[in-house]
């Protein structure tokens, strides 16, 4: 599904320059569950980044399902990454002054699908992670795991290929990482492909795989 050959990333500013990937080599299966780890300025979320297109990268390849994302014009690669690729985050990047139901609308908007749809996808979406009957209420009237919650459901809203996850438990009691980290899990067994970024030993036994990175390089790959 998706490999990575000899990828290379270099930050560059005022004469300093930061070499934050340095090459990477990398298969992810379809259904993967894959964990990766390491030091924070190891280079994994820029990793993760990468991986769904929100950072560009300076020497190699990335192929995903035989297209060749550096080929991808800048209008191309948006509808890409709206198409295969759904986000979650630590923060949760929910907006403030939208409900739960037009959170999860929003990448449906961006899709163009027709407004009818839209609610009843996002509503679909909605009721599969339990927040039916939150659908009125604004981010800050949910908890910390409801509000992760409705992250995932806009993450899965498009029916993407893959859930990219940064720390999504980070924010996070135990007893909601816990959850949210079996609902990842749950996601995974019907067919998603999962990629997760954590420093948490607790957080990445939900994985099947881990990679481990140091230095911008895979140093482990198990």
């Amino acid at each position: 599904m998706i490999d990575l050959k000899g990828i290379k990333k270099i930050y560059k500013g005022k004469g300093i320059h930061t070499v934050a990937l340095n090459d990477i080599n990398l298969s992810i299966d379809a259904g993967e569950f894959l964990c990766i780890m390491g030091r924070s300025g190891s280079g994994k979320t820029t990793l993760l980044n990468v991986l769904g297109c929100m950072d560009d990268f300076d020497e190699g390849e990335y192929i995903f399902d035989g297209i060749d994302v550096k080929k991808l014009k800048s209008r191309e690669l948006a509808s890409f990454r709206s198409k295969n690729v759904g986000f979650v985050f630590q923060s949760f990047n929910l907006i403030d002054d939208m409900n739960v139901l037009e959170n999860v609308e929003v990448p449906l908007g961006y899709a163009g699908m027709p407004s009818k749809k839209r609610m009843q996808t996002a509503l679909e979406m909605i009721k599969k992670l339990g927040m039916q009957d939150k659908i009125k209420h604004y981010p800050s009237e949910l908890s910390g795991g409801q509000q992760q919650r409705v992250a995932i459901a806009r993450a899965l809203a498009n029916n993407p290929k893959i859930i990219l996850a940064d720390e999504p438990t980070g924010n996070l009691d135990s007893e909601n990482g816990e959850m949210i980290m079996t609902l990842l899990k749950n996601l995974n067994e019907e067919g998603k492909t999962i990629i997760l970024v954590t420093h948490d030993m607790s957080v990445a036994k939900y994985a099947k795989r881990k990679i481990i990175m140091n230095d911008g390089k895979i140093i482990n790959n198990e």
